[in-house]
């Protein structure tokens, strides 16, 4: 095993010494499955008992993830949207699926996804697993009819039945299909970041403009409120008023919930690799990290339900909680002053300085096979 991932897993257990012998074992061989960079916990790795990685199950995913074939009419596979040379996104507003069918959100990006349950910008899938399978019969994105005509179409390659056989010992199902594309997408990795190497004692990792920055997004920016070290994401949901100031309001999280506190609050994405990720939120409406922070220095765009992170400075957290108390029976949050950072030009330099120096290692080499089972 590296060094690196030794060195995670005894602070995992010096961090967490409520964690039995067991899952400090989990932990350590995850690590090692996975060879984790620095910078990422594996005691927050998201492994599912009923589907432990192994590398055969690995490259079945990778095979099914740039297959074109899991689409109902060959034209589109998982990394249309998640595509390596755009660091697992497809570098587009909104993305596309078969016929060029136009989709309404951005696609997030596909690193790091194994620290996470929930997944899709709202939330709907409650695992990688789930999120592998949802694609596969959305009839704008691979336009296959059911799960089963997915299983018979694998199933029709011989060399995807062999494969099944050796890896999960049956014939093509589509949990297995999903089984091995979340294998797959969970090596997909970026840590030993100059920000990793810099907080781990290294200060010459970072420019003096993206130290500033640092220090900029843990305090003034108030950066740290959603995007929380080492995954910079809160794993919750929040909304900025993205899209409020046009007449397509899309709703977000409160599809899934049905809770009017979910109106327009959408997950917080990781910051790692942003520089690569862009164009930026859940609609692509932000092309680029400055016109991000712009976007934040600015209070984001008002809204009844604009989130309680966003409206902070302006009011008491007391305050705002209250006023959120009863938003189940939609009472709706009085419109104050936008809260904003009032951060000057030369911080906003900064702070996108710091945020590119979260493009870090671990996904780079991963490349599209050369073949597929015929």
């Amino acid at each position: 095993m590296a060094r690196t991932g030794l060195v995670i897993t005894l602070l995992c257990a010096i961090c967490h010494p409520c964690l039995s012998q067991e899952q400090r074992s989990r932990q350590f061989d995850a690590d090692q499955a996975l060879g984790l960079p620095l910078g990422l916990p594996a005691d927050e790795l998201h492994l599912p008992t009923d589907n432990p990685i192994t590398s055969a199950k690995v490259e079945l995913g990778r095979l099914l993830f740039f297959d074109v074939r899991l689409s109902f009419d060959d034209s589109v596979s998982c990394a249309s949207c998640h595509a390596p040379q755009f660091a697992f996104t497809d570098g587009r507003k909104t993305s596309s699926g078969i016929n060029d069918q136009e989709g309404g959100r951005s696609a997030p990006t596909a690193i790091n996804r194994a620290f996470s349950a929930a997944q899709f910008w709202d939330g709907r899938a409650s695992s990688l697993e789930e999120q592998a399978k949802g694609p596969l019969t959305n009839e704008i994105e691979m336009g296959m009819p059911d799960h089963r005509f997915v299983e018979d179409k694998i199933a029709g390659i011989r060399g995807y039945r062999e494969r099944f056989k050796e890896v999960f010992g049956r014939n093509v199902h589509i949990d297995d299909i999903a089984r091995a594309i979340a294998s797959f997408e969970r090596t997909i990795l970026s840590g030993n970041s100059p920000r990793d190497q810099y907080v781990a004692g290294d200060k010459g990792a970072l420019s003096e403009s993206a130290a500033r920055g640092l220090e900029i997004f843990e305090d003034k920016a108030r950066c740290t409120q959603c995007h929380l070290a080492p995954l910079f994401t809160d794993e919750k949901y929040h909304n900025l008023g993205i899209d409020w100031d046009t007449d397509m309001v899309d709703l977000g999280r409160y599809r899934v919930t049905g809770r009017a506190d979910d109106i327009g609050a959408f997950k917080t994405p990781t910051l790692r690799e942003i520089s690569h990720t862009g164009p930026y939120m859940h609609d692509g409406s932000l092309k680029t990290l400055e016109d991000t922070v712009k976007f934040y220095n600015d209070g984001g765009v008002q809204n009844p339900f604009l989130d309680v992170e966003m409206r902070r400075p302006t009011r008491g957290l007391e305050e705002m909680l209250q006023a959120f108390e009863d938003v189940s029976e939609k009472a709706v949050v009085p419109e104050t002053e936008l809260a904003k950072l009032d951060l000057s030009d030369q911080e906003q330099v900064d702070l996108v300085n710091f945020l590119k120096a979260l493009g870090g290692q671990g996904w780079q080499h991963i490349e599209a096979p050369t073949s597929f089972p015929e």
